[in-house]
């Protein structure tokens, strides 16, 4: 058996399920409906599965002729009345939860009656495929998310309207891993055009059918050019996302490379300045230790003087003393009288 994974980008046996063509024949028509009521039981909760379906209009008007209209790729409704609307969105919008809300507004007008109505509406879901991750869920790995609405402690306030978003770049498993029907279906939808034949784990009936209504052997001559021209324009729409991507990436790395540099420059100088700021700190305390020890070397000569001084002055008095005895003594003399004598 051969390997069923293909490192081509695309193969010829069987259709890419992520181009318009593809995913309308897979799940848009009514010989097939079985494939799109199998899918979406393995997302929808479990109160709300899904038996047959009829499809309705994929163009919705509004109210007024002034309205917008609405181009669903797949609407249908279940027997118990259910409204489905199918998106697949290819590349990344940034308004795509605004436009599931509007969207979901038309099925929701559609229900009006005329005269007396109760307001009982029917419950609508919008289901979103998604070949891209909203940015806000880039670290969280939980790639189905089932969205409505609750009050301020989460508690369910209406059950009726929900948004189901599946982020199809999160789903990495191999065929090996693949766990249970939910992960056969994004294997299928991220990987058919890479199969060369369908692999043991999905020789299921269901699985089965669709392998067979994807082989684009069977595609009359129009059918063919209508999905070539449409697998052109989703792999034109990926080379698009892929170089703004990568140009994204390339212009951060120049901007994250001049911020840097910028920044090197502002630290250098700051640096520049801390050390000039030291340096002078350090000069001004050398120089107000010079100062302090040539203060304390004029006050010791001041004390030395001041001391010599004193000194001088002790031996001038003293001198000064010694002369005045001398002159006593020889006047005494002159008198007849030996100054020893006198006590």
């Amino acid at each position: 058996m051969s390997n069923p994974l293909s490192t081509r980008y695309s193969r010829d046996r069987y259709i890419n399920l992520l181009t318009d063509f593809g995913f309308k024949r897979l799940f848009g028509t009514e010989p097939n409906k079985n494939l799109l009521i199998d899918f979406l039981n393995v997302i929808l909760p479990a109160q709300h599965r899904v038996r047959d379906l009829t499809y309705r209009s994929t163009e919705n008007l509004g109210n007024t002729a002034s309205d917008r209209k609405a181009i669903f790729d797949l609407y249908c409704e279940s027997e118990k009345g259910e409204k489905f609307i199918v998106e697949m969105q290819k590349a990344k919008h940034n308004y795509f939860k605004d436009r599931s809300i509007y969207y979901s507004s038309f099925p929701i007008q559609e229900q009006a009656e005329k005269g007396d109505w109760n307001y009982k509406l029917a419950p609508v879901y919008t289901i979103g495929i998604l070949d891209f991750v909203f940015d806000e869920d880039k670290n969280d790995e939980t790639l189905l998310h089932i969205v409505e609405l609750k009050d301020q402690d989460c508690k369910g306030f209406y059950e009726k309207l929900k948004f189901i978003y599946l982020e199809l770049p999160k789903f990495k498993k191999s065929i090996d891993e693949l766990n249970d029907h939910f992960d056969k279906w994004l294997f299928l939808l991220k990987h058919l055009p890479d199969l060369e034949e369908p692999p043991l784990p999905l020789q299921e009936n269901v699985f089965m059918q669709l392998f067979e209504v994807a082989q684009i052997t069977s595609f009359s001559p129009e059918e063919r050019d209508a999905y070539e021209n449409s697998l052109k324009y989703y792999r034109d729409m990926k080379g698009v996302v892929e170089t703004a991507r990568e140009e994204g990436i390339q212009e951060g790395k120049a901007q994250g490379i001049q911020e840097g540099k910028a920044q090197g420059i502002q630290e250098g100088k700051a640096q520049g300045i801390a050390i000039a700021t030291q340096a002078t700190l350090a000069q001004q305390q050398a120089e107000a230790i010079a100062t302090q020890e040539l203060l304390a070397k004029q006050q010791a000569e001041a004390i030395a003087t001041q001391e010599r001084l004193a000194k001088q002055e002790a031996e001038a008095i003293a001198e000064q003393e010694r002369n005045q005895k001398e002159k006593l003594a020889a006047y005494l003399r002159s008198l007849g009288i030996n100054p020893d004598d006198i006590p």
